[in-house]
């Protein structure tokens, strides 16, 4: 079972994905899966960016507390304000086309365009990254995914679903945010900070970014319901307050290429409960996309295969 260091980071790095690993990291792409629902269902209560940043607020007090309780409380110094502001921004960034996506398009569509980021992650980590330069499998397997992001975009027709150009566009928009999360965390000052403090960062910048910014995109409330209160706790408690701070500590431990190709899961899952909770159509071409995307990210982040002993 993993045991959580003295320093917070828990358990020492590791060169690649154990079992533990493999179990937490499919769990986690469950649970993402479902969040694209969540998200389009919120979207009929609440304006997507001031529903993001209510989020963001209730995840602040949520991590505040359970920090405190740990006897960690938050902690800000001048080594980690610049890099902690930095990531908060780009976590704003992320969402706002995110949710802003789930509006405009289907959860198939969103979901195929925007779990990409193991591609858009591979390439900045080739030239940014030690260790996680591009092969020639892995340059195929970006081939392969860009051919199935460029292929879900351009494919205008009904066959996969309603949905606008403006919206995928969004959603690649967010992945390319959400890949240089973890680029940041790891390059900056943000590296010696704990999972939960990192986090703790993003939502704390977020939350009044994200409220600001939603002034501009039309009233706050639609025609908010039970459903949508539950899905925005959800969506706080469960989503951001504890499975993200898993998800970085989880960077801290294994290679961010290899954390990053169990993404593949999550695309597939979220585009079967789109279609199973929400009745979305799954066309020919969402499916060759999501296969595209899918073998992409898998070729990306196949591990080398090790010389024979002699």
């Amino acid at each position: 079972m993993a045991r959580f260091g003295e320093n917070g980071q828990g358990m020492e790095r590791k060169d690649g994905i154990d079992a533990f690993g493999a179990v937490a990291l499919i769990g986690f792409s469950m649970v993402l899966g479902f969040n694209q629902v969540i998200i389009k269902v919120v979207n009929e209560g609440f304006q997507p960016v001031f529903w993001a940043g209510l989020r963001s607020v209730i995840a602040v007090a949520c991590l505040w507390g359970w920090m405190v309780l740990r006897g960690r409380p938050p902690r800000i110094t001048r080594a980690t304000l610049g890099p902690g502001i930095l990531i908060g921004l780009i976590f704003a960034v992320e969402f706002l086309l995110l949710f802003i996506a789930l509006d405009l398009t289907t959860v198939t569509r969103a979901s195929v365009i925007f779990y990409s980021m193991p591609v858009w992650l591979s390439i900045a980590g080739h030239f940014l990254l030690p260790g996680e330069r591009l092969t020639r499998r892995k340059s195929l397997g970006l081939a392969l995914a860009f051919a199935g992001v460029g292929w879900a975009i351009l494919d205008r027709g009904a066959a996969g679903g309603a949905g606008s150009l403006a919206g995928d566009l969004c959603a690649l928009g967010a992945a390319l945010s959400w890949a240089a999360l973890p680029l940041c965390a790891r390059l900056t000052a943000m590296s010696g900070e704990r999972a939960d403090m990192q986090i703790f960062w993003q939502v704390l910048v977020s939350a009044p970014v994200l409220l600001a910014a939603s002034l501009f995109f039309g009233p706050l409330l639609r025609d908010p319901g039970l459903v949508h209160f539950a899905g925005l706790g959800v969506q706080a408690v469960l989503i951001v307050s504890a499975s993200y701070v898993f998800w970085f500590w989880l960077l801290s431990v294994y290679p961010a290429n290899a954390v990053a190709s169990f993404s593949f899961l999550t695309p597939v899952l979220s585009v079967m409960m789109g279609w199973l909770i929400l009745g979305e159509t799954i066309g020919p071409v969402i499916i060759a996309s999501l296969v595209l995307v899918s073998a992409g990210i898998v070729l990306i982040n196949r591990p080398a295969r090790r010389p024979p002993r002699v």
